[in-house]
């Protein structure tokens, strides 16, 4: 084949970001010379953290549909039609042999577009429950990649393919020891440790219950915190802290950027339900309490959560509960070795490792066609 040429399109939140990245790493891994070119919407998230990737990007002016003010939906319409437009020409000009689409709102436009010119695309859903946008785009697909059992509820069957959900690649080098990760965190050796993240904006629920927990927490001896608040919340809870006093069990910090050495720290992690973290947790064989956000479409998170606790892969805590039973669970928990254990190996049962090359080998498939 001549020259390679793929359109990433989708974003929005770091859920789909990381696995588009994932995604086109691993097209250039198998084919150095493609041309890769990724098209985002405006003012996201994605406009920062695909060039910072090494990728060029082009914006889309799109929105989600209002669902709570209808009247402001005629602005988003007319943003789609523009996007549309916009899409049209990109596709014009850049003449890609494939489209990925990974969810998030500029991935419709994008791929709709492709389509009707006639170019083979595919889906990457990460959720177990399928997004409003890929539902749609999945008519006119040629693949559909997905992470989750089941998804012939959403999707044709005969286009799906069971690959798992990219990560983030540099999380798959183990080398770190434990010891080594809670000294980088100024933490004590031999003790159990708990890592509570809410996502990189911050989970308020998940803030709250420690926040009104902080007796408990100081009268764990044995047991040690690594708490991350979320940028948004932090200003806030520093303030709280000063107050109440700071365990001196407990790290505060409003954003961890070395994952890595955070989940090689912990034996326990809490954390929301977002299928990206999930894909990690499987990985890492990390034993986690999921506090599904109540405030995502379709409320696809508890059903992601849910999808690993039938097979005793991890703890569900109710948001609405949360405040009240989570570190009390947690903290038995993690003083329970064995169950510890039966969660850490029925978790890494679920990983799929190579998921990043196996939906790269089925883009160049397209491609060739």
């Amino acid at each position: 084949m001549d020259e390679l040429r793929v359109i990433i399109s989708g974003g929005g939140t770091g859920g789909h970001i990381f696995p588009a990245v994932s995604i086109a790493n691993a097209i250039r891994e198998k084919r150095p010379d493609a041309k890769i070119l990724f098209v985002g919407a405006e003012g996201r998230m994605e406009m920062q953290r695909v060039p910072a990737a090494g990728y060029e990007i082009k914006g889309l002016p799109i929105a989600g549909f209002d669902r709570k003010h209808l009247l402001k939906n005629i602005s988003v319409l007319l943003k789609i039609m523009k996007s549309q437009r916009m899409a049209k020409q990109i596709i014009k000009d850049f003449q890609p042999q494939v489209a990925v689409g990974v969810g998030g709102y500029a991935s419709g436009p994008t791929l709709n577009m492709a389509a009707k010119a006639g170019i083979p695309t595919l889906l990457q859903e990460q959720n177990s429950y399928a997004g409003v946008t890929n539902k749609l785009l999945a008519k006119k697909a040629q693949k559909i990649c997905v992470a989750y059992d089941g998804m012939e509820r959403f999707f044709p069957a005969d286009k799906i393919m069971f690959t798992g959900n990219p990560v983030r690649q540099n999380l798959l080098d183990k080398s770190m020891s434990k010891e080594d990760a809670l000294q980088q965190f100024g933490l004590e050796a031999g003790k159990k440790t708990i890592l509570i993240v809410g996502g990189s904006l911050g989970a308020r629920t998940v803030n709250e219950s420690i926040l009104t927990n902080l007796n408990l927490i100081r009268r764990q001896t044995d047991i040690q915190f690594i708490w991350q608040t979320g940028k948004y919340y932090s200003e806030s809870i520093h303030a709280e802290l000063d107050n109440a006093g700071c365990p001196d069990n407990l790290k505060v910090m409003d954003f961890i950027s070395d994952m890595k050495s955070a989940y090689a720290a912990a034996d326990l992690v809490i954390s929301r339900a977002g299928a990206g973290s999930i894909s990690e947790f499987c990985l890492l064989g990390k034993p986690v309490i999921l506090v599904p956000s109540p405030n995502v479409s379709e409320d696809h998170q508890t059903k992601n959560a849910l999808a690993l606790v039938q097979k005793d892969a991890a703890i569900y805590v109710k948001d609405a509960e949360a405040q009240r039973t989570l570190l009390p669970l947690a903290i038995n928990t993690v003083s329970d070795n064995e169950r510890l254990k039966t969660l850490s190996q029925n978790i890494l049962l679920l990983a799929r490792p190579n998921a990043a090359s196996d939906i790269a080998d089925e883009v160049l498939k397209l491609a060739q066609q």
